[in-house]
């Protein structure tokens, strides 16, 4: 019995431990299809884990940066230095199927899904998080590449306009192209 125990124990203690070594950041909700904007500078990325069982790998521009499996934890790069403003798409590329997932609006991605977050001022001022989601239609857990990256900002997508607003703004052009109509009649 007390041997059952003693195997047990170890077996919690060994899943517990490598439960701790995968543990990694993984960006906040509601940073799902943000962009990564430049504030200007040199930037370096920094590759923060994973725990994908598919293997992934992350570009920037066509040019690789890390691979989710390959690339040790802590790992930093330098990207080259960007102008304030400029909008860095990166591309996470699942090798197991082939699939191709980018930061930004759901639009980029081929099921219409945004796969990854992205969180500002994450560490420090200036550092931004970045996890990644590799499947296809989710589930959406984006713990499959997060790195981070200095000077930078993850800025939100402009508001998309709900239906009602779309009704009011045409509702009040046909008001303005009426009264345009009257004022010419009047004259």
């Amino acid at each position: 019995m007390n041997l059952l125990k003693a195997s047990i124990g170890f077996s919690l203690a060994s899943l517990f431990s490598v439960t701790v070594a995968q543990a990694h950041p993984i960006a906040d909700p509601g940073t799902e299809g943000f962009s990564v904007t430049a504030s200007g500078g040199e930037i370096f990325a920094t590759y923060e884990g994973t725990t994908a069982s598919y293997s992934n790998d992350l570009y920037l521009n066509g040019v690789f940066i890390f691979n989710n499996h390959s690339t040790p934890v802590g790992t930093t790069v330098s990207l080259g230095i960007f102008a304030a403003n400029t909008e860095l798409i990166f591309e996470l590329r699942v090798n197991n199927t082939g699939e191709s997932y980018f930061t930004g609006p759901a639009t980029r991605n081929p099921d219409g899904y945004a796969h990854a977050r992205v969180q500002s001022d994450w560490s420090t001022p200036g550092t931004t998080l970045v996890s990644f989601e590799d499947l296809y239609n989710g589930p959406f857990e984006y713990n499959d590449l997060s790195f981070s990256f200095t000077n930078t900002i993850g800025t939100p997508l402009p508001p998309v306009p709900e239906p009602s607003t779309y009704a009011l703004m045409v509702a009040g052009l046909a008001l303005v192209g009426a009264s345009r109509a009257f004022r010419s009649k009047k004259n």
